[in-house]
């Protein structure tokens, strides 16, 4: 039998016929998720036929069923493969923000490190100003207690040179003031020597002046 010679309205029914199986496993098929690959190459697969066979039979129901139904799975294929694109390229965007948090987080902790570096080379340099500043105080310290101390016994030395002036000015006027009682005791006790001579010769001259009476009375 030529198919060519047959009516359009019997070639549809048969093919309505022959499609009846394929639709119940279209139909099994949707229990699928609608992105399955088996559902997407069946109801493709089939789409494809209904176009052929539509276009065949000059029936637009089933040309534009067909047409609807690859178009759906094109759509779907577009969408995985858009959702794949889309997901590699946040994948990317996610490793490309993460590699930037981490050189960000690297930066930071580089920064840090810089600022406490700097902060305790601050801190020794002020130690060292510090210490410099304690030794030069102590330097000027002991300076100034030296040159204090070489005042003090220098004054130590003028006021024992001055006391010792002092006491020999004393002395002197002492010994000079001293002087005219010193004479005025000679004088005094040679008088009282010349006294006692004098009387002791009295003295004398009495007894011997007794003993010549004496010696007329007994001649």
């Amino acid at each position: 039998m030529n198919l060519a010679t047959l009516p359009k309205s019997v070639l549809r029914l048969q093919y309505k016929i022959a499609r009846f199986p394929l639709g119940l496993i279209e139909q099994q098929l949707r229990f699928l998720p609608t992105d399955a690959p088996p559902r997407l190459m069946y109801e493709r697969g089939l789409g494809m036929l209904d176009g052929i066979v539509g276009s065949v039979l000059d029936d637009q129901e089933i040309a534009t069923r067909g047409a609807l139904a690859t178009e759906r799975a094109d759509a779907v294929k577009r969408a995985e493969k858009l959702d794949a694109q889309a997901a590699a390229e946040k994948r990317a965007a996610d490793a490309e923000l993460r590699r930037t948090r981490e050189r960000a987080e690297a930066e930071q902790e580089a920064a840090r490190r810089d600022r406490e570096k700097e902060v305790q080379q601050a801190r020794e340099r002020a130690q060292e100003r510090a210490k410099q500043a304690e030794k030069e105080a102590e330097q000027k310290k002991a300076a100034e207690t030296a040159k204090a101390d070489q005042e003090a016994a220098a004054k130590r030395r003028a006021a024992e040179t001055a006391k010792k002036k002092d006491e020999e000015r004393i002395r002197k006027a002492e010994e000079e003031a001293a002087e005219p009682a010193k004479v005025s005791l000679k004088d005094a006790v040679a008088k009282q020597l010349e006294a006692k001579e004098a009387e002791e010769r009295a003295h004398d001259a009495g007894e011997v002046a007794e003993f010549e009476k004496i010696e007329h009375k007994n001649p």
